[in-house]
């Protein structure tokens, strides 16, 4: 047993007490108390819940960071005419993250980015309005990229990146035994030619390719300053498929399939509402593929992107989506899983970096299943952003479709490290872009940073399988 085989006890509901001073944000008193509990003679059930509230707890507050005085000042070096008012009504509207720390409210440390991603009603009001020129350049190559695999069937771009772990010299823990875990691209689906350039240190496991969460592993005596890389090389081939509902049909579901229809606690699971919400998203509707779009339509027209805290600290992803109708990129793809799941459609987690000429980030999707096309892409993030855009045709693609610009380094949801790590993960649903131990506890994702650089990419012209094929760089 490990800690991962501990995480579907979160669906163990907290004592009211304790969610009273959670939710009020009493963290030291939530924490004292629970230690109170776990001292008695306590169902087995209820003591393992209890125990991730601990680590939960630790975590909760430290993204929340802005006082409203803080939030207002910063709302007002951005944009024309912000006031009180305006946050106070973008707080009731859910586009703003807080809690409360001590009975204050608290906004979120990304609560003024969040704004500038999703609302673009503020942008004329913007007093430096190259902050979003970049959002603007990557809906446009997106929307060319959309064109041109639709012209030509397919797209293809070999990619070298370069990722870091770096720990905060505050951690003041020079000297001391150190586990990184880096991640790197699974080898399969849309990656081809992969090849691992170097790393800082000699490795002391390299996880198979079609490892489901695959990473580097290094160890050693940490030392001042120390950064942690790897480097590598893959090409991402992407064909365009032109899907036709009349043609799709139920197909035997046995092996890998039909483990792509189960629950996974904590977070896949179908709850009454979730239950609820698929019928009344797909109907009467029994052809797969059209389930699977009315799964797509209803979570793209209906959920607002946003940012949202660590998922190590939300205990129900989907749900957390479905009840207030907002998230990111992995709840998306979570929410879609659970409700094709529910509605008897295998499907399946991808996450890892989006990768393009202009820009690098962590991003995640999924994969759903549907005879005689096999497994297909959905990205409701971009699919939702592209809809709320009025991009039509974006917005018909990313159901079906995805764009040759991601870097898959997890192809399962909630899967352990190799090897294991031995304290708890900072996230143990995901991996895009590392995590570090120490001997005695796992690191905070405040006391190491994180990033990733594109060092080449470069469009492939000649489609795969050719003799002479042709590279341009972008």
């Amino acid at each position: 047993m490990t800690y991962m085989d501990d995480l579907p006890y979160l669906t163990v509901s907290l004592p009211e007490d304790i969610e009273k001073l959670k939710w009020y944000g009493d963290f030291e008193r939530a924490q004292k108390v629970i230690s109170m509990r776990l001292a008695k003679n306590l169902p087995e059930a209820l003591r393992k819940r209890l125990e991730l509230e601990k680590w939960i707890l630790k975590r909760l507050p430290l993204e929340y960071v802005y006082t409203k005085e803080e939030a207002l000042r910063q709302m007002g070096e951005t944009l024309e005419g912000a006031g009180e008012e305006e946050l106070e009504q973008l707080r009731d509207e859910g586009a703003v993250e807080w809690i409360y720390v001590q009975g204050q409210v608290r906004y979120k440390n990304d609560f003024l980015e969040n704004l500038l991603k999703t609302r673009q009603d503020l942008w004329p009001r913007l007093r430096d309005p190259s902050r979003v020129e970049g959002r603007i350049r990557g809906s446009r190559l997106l929307d060319e990229t959309v064109s041109a695999m639709k012209e030509r069937g397919w797209l293809a771009y070999r990619m070298r990146v370069r990722a870091f772990l770096r720990v905060e010299r505050s951690v003041g823990r020079e000297g001391a035994w150190i586990r990184v875990h880096l991640p790197i691209p699974i080898e399969q689906g849309q990656v081809k030619n992969f090849k691992l350039l170097g790393t800082s240190l000699e490795p002391v496991c390299v996880s198979p390719g079609d490892y489901p969460q695959r990473t580097v592993c290094m160890e050693t005596t940490l030392e001042p300053g120390q950064e942690f890389w790897v480097e590598y090389e893959m090409e991402n081939h992407v064909t365009y498929v032109g899907l036709e509902e009349e043609k799709a049909f139920e197909g035997e579901v046995s092996g890998e399939l039909a483990a792509c229809l189960e629950e996974q606690f904590p977070h896949i699971r179908f709850t009454p509402y979730l239950r609820e919400l698929t019928r009344q998203a797909v109907g009467q509707e029994r052809n797969p593929l059209r389930k699977a779009r009315k799964i797509y339509d209803y979570i793209t027209t209906h959920v607002a992107y946003s940012f949202v805290r660590q998922y190590s600290t939300i205990v129900n992803l989907p749900e957390y989506m479905a009840s207030g109708l907002k998230g990111d990129c992995g709840i998306y793809a979570l929410l879609f899983i659970t409700m094709c799941r529910a509605a008897g459609i295998p499907a399946r987690w991808q996450s890892g970096l989006y990768a393009t000429p202009l820009e690098i980030g962590c991003h995640d999707w999924a994969q759903f299943y549907a005879e005689p096309y096999g497994w297909l892409y959905a990205d409701c993030s971009f699919g939702g952003a592209a809809y709320r855009a009025g991009a039509m045709e974006r917005w018909d693609f990313y159901f079906g479709n995805l764009d040759p610009f991601r870097i898959p380094c997890c192809g399962q949801f909630q899967h352990e490290f190799m090897p294991p790590k031995s304290f708890m993960r900072e996230d143990p649903y995901d991996n895009q872009v590392g995590e570090a131990e120490f001997e005695d506890r796992g690191l905070m994702s405040g006391e190491y940073q994180t990033r990733q650089q594109v060092m080449e990419m470069e469009e492939i012209l000649v489609k795969p399988n050719s003799r002479n094929q042709k590279y341009i760089k972008t």
